[in-house]
């Protein structure tokens, strides 16, 4: 019987930097978007910054191999004493998608939550992405807001 390679999930790390780029392309060519390389840079470096305010990112380590990526981070509420995470980006390698990645990383997220002492973790999708919505209703509660953004 074949086993399951071991995935580690641990914080970015500045070595992580050329295949965080690819991962995070993916996940902007996923939602039809790109950003200037000025973004890539700023991105980057706030996700190993240490300003409390600022991302946290974290990747799914496999074989030696970054094959996922999600970045958070926590801020105020009016509604709570406790500051909320938001957990902003998520992405597998569509190489692994299905083996439990984005799972873990979502699971990876709720933690680092629980030790900051934040009661609440959300995030947004595409209505139409089927099979991310099939992972976020088994891990999460879908609510029934609806997002408005500025006019561009």
């Amino acid at each position: 019987m074949a086993t399951s390679p071991i995935v580690t999930i641990r914080p970015l790390a500045a070595k992580d930097e050329a295949r965080w780029r690819v991962l995070w392309s993916g996940y902007l060519d996923f939602y039809k978007s790109s950003v200037p390389e000025a973004v890539y840079a700023s991105t980057f470096a706030r996700l190993l910054g240490d300003d409390a305010q600022d991302f946290h990112g974290m990747v799914a380590e496999q074989d030696g191999t970054i094959v996922g990526l999600v970045h958070y981070l926590f801020h105020r509420h009016c509604w709570r004493i406790e500051n909320v995470c938001y957990l902003q980006d998520l992405y597998a390698d569509p190489a692994v998608r299905g083996t439990g990645i984005g799972r873990k990383l979502i699971e990876a997220v709720y933690q680092a939550a629980d030790k900051a002492g934040a009661p609440a973790v959300y995030w947004l999708t595409q209505e139409d992405n089927a099979v991310g919505r099939q992972l976020y209703d088994r891990v999460g509660q879908k609510t029934d807001f609806i997002k408005y953004a500025r006019p561009a």
